[in-house]
């Protein structure tokens, strides 16, 4: 006899059946007289995250809010991602209210903004501002032609009819679905520093986790607590079977068998796209015996925003 009970799926599960954790964000969005307008979600969740020309996450929405009929106007947003002062949760539920104009709600807005990094960057490129006591903000475009949702365009706020696209722009008559490409990472120097340097159970920054659950009253979050550490199981290949991959990864790049040694921890799923990384490097950087000094380089992925934060 099982020891679970069967509960119906209904409309918004996610909310009404479900104890799903999520992350807590506001999405900035122009509106058509340039104003920014923020709306808070947690139906945002990576969507490409390696092997492609770019990185993405997805965003699910009613298709006649304020976000989505920005996102189908401009294909710009940003996504900013709150700390868990209960205070902030209070405001994000004050801008959550379906219907209300931007127009309505922002007035009545107590988050600071500031202006796009891209757009101060390049005046040209138009983007909503960004909140500026976000711990972390993603930077966004909407890839409007997957799915051959180009076509889709902003006005239908009593629903749209069909047909509609698997999972790119409208997807229902009153849903949404939209990959936003990643322009750029925008973090607190607090946390990106932790990131770079090493990252100890102090350095996490205080994000809330929405636990998706609602009832006709209240919406609920948690607040962070103590990080807890787990050690990772360290499962080493032998060297004779990663020189095995090495020697045909590619037919002039090789490595010696100290480089080889610090691939030993790599799981073997992992290990073909590793090894390929390494002769990318090797071939824009005109080596053709990778070294244990290599692998360091090669290693040390963010070497680029160490040496610009020591300037």
């Amino acid at each position: 006899m099982s020891s679970f009970e069967n509960l119906r799926i209904v409309d918004n599960f996610y909310q009404t059946s479900l104890f799903f954790p999520m992350p807590t964000v506001l999405i900035s969005t122009l509106n058509e007289d340039g104003t920014t307008n923020l709306g808070p979600y947690s139906l945002i969740q990576p969507y490409y995250v390696a092997g492609r020309d770019y990185y993405a996450m997805l965003l699910n929405c009613r298709n006649s809010s304020n976000t989505a009929q920005n996102i189908l106007k401009t294909g710009k947003c940003a996504i900013n991602f709150i700390d868990d002062n209960p205070g902030n949760f209070k405001e994000a539920v004050k801008l959550s209210w379906p219907g209300d104009k931007s127009s309505e709600k922002m007035p009545k807005c107590n988050f600071k903004l500031e202006k796009s990094l891209i757009n101060e960057e390049d005046p040209s490129d138009a983007r909503p501002m960004v909140m500026t006591d976000a711990i972390e903000v993603l930077e966004c475009t909407w890839m409007r032609e997957l799915d051959g949702a180009s076509a889709d365009k902003p006005g239908c706020l009593e629903g749209y009819e069909g047909p509609y696209h698997d999972f790119n722009g409208i997807t229902s008559k009153f849903g949404a679905h939209f990959i936003l490409r990643i322009d750029r990472i925008l973090m607190k120097k607090k946390y990106s520093d932790a990131i770079i340097n090493g990252v100890t159970a102090k350095d996490f920054p205080p994000l809330p986790v929405d636990y998706g659950y609602r009832d006709s009253k209240n919406f609920w979050f948690h607040r962070k607590r103590h990080m807890r550490a787990e050690l990772l199981q360290v499962r080493q290949a032998s060297l004779a079977s990663v020189r095995y991959a090495a020697d045909r990864a590619d037919d002039k790049i090789k490595f010696t068998d100290d480089a080889l040694k610090m691939l030993l921890g790599v799981p073997r799923v992992f290990l073909s796209v590793a090894l390929k990384g390494c002769v990318e490097w090797a071939r824009e950087n005109g080596v053709e015996l990778i070294t244990e000094e290599h692998m360091k380089i090669i290693n040390d992925k963010r070497s680029k925003e160490k040496n610009k934060g020591k300037k």
